[in-house]
């Protein structure tokens, strides 16, 4: 079971460069876990695409369409307190935005054990290596 960021599950919803990486993944670990945030995160990227001519109104709602698909299946951490708390204390040690620091809080809330291995799925650079600086396992490679 791996924690996934919004950025990791935008190549599941609409074909990207990363696309095939991150199928595999999710293939190969069925039990995604991501922020209660995730579908409005999500949602943000697609239709920022659609403004900006990316994707096209059929391409829209079939990427909307695999979103709630896969909200179906996967584990969503809620917004509670001990997110908030370390989402804050998050902002302090890794210098996150707000939104990054919520994905990494529901991550640190979830984990079993902080010692425990626990993988992290991002595709945003900054946030992947704080949850890799928090113990976390990074589980795709940045190239960029």
């Amino acid at each position: 079971m791996r924690f996934w960021d919004s950025s990791a599950i935008v190549p599941l919803l609409l074909e990207e460069d990363r696309t095939p990486v991150m199928t595999a993944l999710a293939k190969e670990d069925r039990e995604i876990v991501v922020w209660w945030g995730t579908v409005v995160e999500c949602l943000s990227a697609l239709r920022r695409r659609e403004r900006e001519g990316l994707l096209s109104p059929v391409e829209l709602d079939q990427a909307i369409g695999n979103l709630r698909e896969l909200e179906r299946f996967w584990n969503e951490v809620q917004p509670k307190e001990s997110v908030r708390a370390q989402a804050a204390r998050a902002l302090s040690v890794h210098g996150l935005r707000a939104a990054d620091s919520l994905q990494l809080g529901a991550a640190l809330a979830w984990r079993p054990l902080p010692s425990g291995d626990a993988g992290f799925v991002s595709l945003d650079q900054q946030l992947a290596r704080a949850a890799s600086r928090e113990g976390f396992t990074l589980a795709a490679r940045l190239d960029s």
